[in-house]
Formats: C-alpha cells, structure tokens, sequence
C-alpha cells in the first residue's frame, strides 16, 4: 500500500517555457495520479503552478489548493481546482500545506520555491516533522544548490546526515518511489554538542 496519499508541490509561479521542464512537469502529473497522490500546491493558475495542477487535474486526479485572500484577490486562483482553502496569510498558507501533506516535491522555481524548501527541510533537520522530502532537479537545475549544501558540509555548518535527507532525482517515478520508502534520520547530536566535526 502507498504510504504517500498527499504530495505538496512547491514550484514556481513562472514557467519559462522549456521543453525539459514542461516533460518533467507532466511526468511527476502522470506519477501522482497513478499512484493515486493527491497534488497539494499553492492554489495559483500561472506558471508552474498553473501547469502542474492542469496536467493532474486532466489526468482525472486529485487537486487540493491553498491560497492567501490577497492572491485570490489579483485573480490568481485556478478556477478548476475545486477543493481550494484561502488563508488569512502566506504563514498559514505554508502551515496548511504542510499538514495536508505526506511528503514535498520541490520543482524549478525562485525565491519562494527555496523559501518553502529550506522551511521543511529545517523542521525535518529539527524533528518537527518525519515527511520525505524531493527535489526534482530537471536538467540539473538545482546542481548549484546542490553543491552549495556540499560546502555547507565541507566548512562544517552542516552534517552529512542532515545533507542527505534530501532525495536529488531527475526522474520523477524514481524519486516518488524513493519518497515512499523513506525513514528520517535527522542528526540530532548538535542540540548536545554545537562541533560539527
């Protein structure tokens, strides 16, 4: 039985048109409804957002959105998602996704797609949740981040424990499987001992 009912998809609310990504994009659709995973993502209609909820939605998947009033109030919300919750705030947005949620796939985006990752991935690292957590890095997007956690590491501000938390796929099937078989391990030995070495 599929331990993952509930997927949260933090994505860009762009979409810069590459063939790549849109394949991508429409692969992990495709994943998601036939493991029968439910998308949660951030309620938008434009960019990737907009593009990943219309492939699940087409595929006869299930969509649930979550959106602060204010974006709702520019329009932005997809008007085919029919299970949409609004918010009062953009924190009350990234807490309800998260409850919703049986793990986070991370997809090309800007600074609120890292803003949304880097929050998840500190309360795993905290134990304040024990969710996988994905990155699909399509066409070695996120290889510089990547390799930006490997000098975390290298300079001693990060533990390879907590490093390797994330699951770095460019296949979205390979990565949802891996999600699935998931235990998390955070290092928790710097509450006792701040030497990281």
């Amino acid at each position: 039985m599929n331990k993952l009912k509930a997927v949260c998809v933090y994505c860009g609310s762009n979409f810069n048109g590459d063939p790549e990504l849109r394949n991508a994009i429409k692969q992990l659709a495709d994943v998601l409804v036939k493991q029968d995973i439910k998308l949660v993502y951030g309620g938008g209609s434009v960019g990737v957002m907009g593009v990943i909820a219309d492939d699940v939605l087409q595929s006869g998947g299930s969509v649930t959105g979550v959106i602060p009033q204010f974006l709702m109030d520019k329009e932005v919300g997809h008007k085919g998602v029919k299970e949409m919750i609004i918010t009062e705030n953009m924190h009350q947005r990234k807490q309800k996704m998260a409850d919703l949620s049986d793990g986070f796939i991370i997809l090309p985006g800007g600074f609120g797609t890292l803003e949304e990752f880097f929050e998840v991935l500190t309360w795993l690292q905290l134990g304040l949740h024990n969710k996988p957590i994905g990155v699909l890095n399509v066409g070695g997007f996120y290889d510089p981040l990547f390799a930006q956690m490997e000098m975390m590491v290298k300079s001693r501000f990060l533990k390879p424990a907590n490093r390797d938390l994330v699951f770095n796929e460019a296949d979205a099937e390979t990565l949802v499987n891996k999600m699935d078989e998931f235990s998390a391990v955070p290092d928790e030995v710097w509450f006792k001992d701040r030497n990281l070495t």
